[in-house]
């Protein structure tokens, strides 16, 4: 049996929607750069997911983010 190489990293990012395309490029240049950093892999085998959720579908304390706080 061949040994299993070590599965890398995937990041989930949920986040309100209404960040650039800019800003979501620094955030993955930046994780990618210090999760290869911290584990030793390449940064071509860090996948990132980016979600973008609307306020009405987020929820803390019972409440949605889209009502007045």
């Amino acid at each position: 049996m061949k040994p299993r190489r070590p599965t890398m990293p995937t990041f989930n990012v949920q986040m309100f929607e209404g960040r650039t395309a800019e800003q979501k490029r620094k955030l993955v240049a930046e994780v990618t750069r210090v999760t290869a950093e911290t584990l030793g892999c390449s940064p071509e085998s860090v996948d990132i997911i980016i979600t973008d959720i609307k306020k009405e579908n987020w929820s803390t304390g019972g409440k949605l983010w889209s009502e007045p706080r």
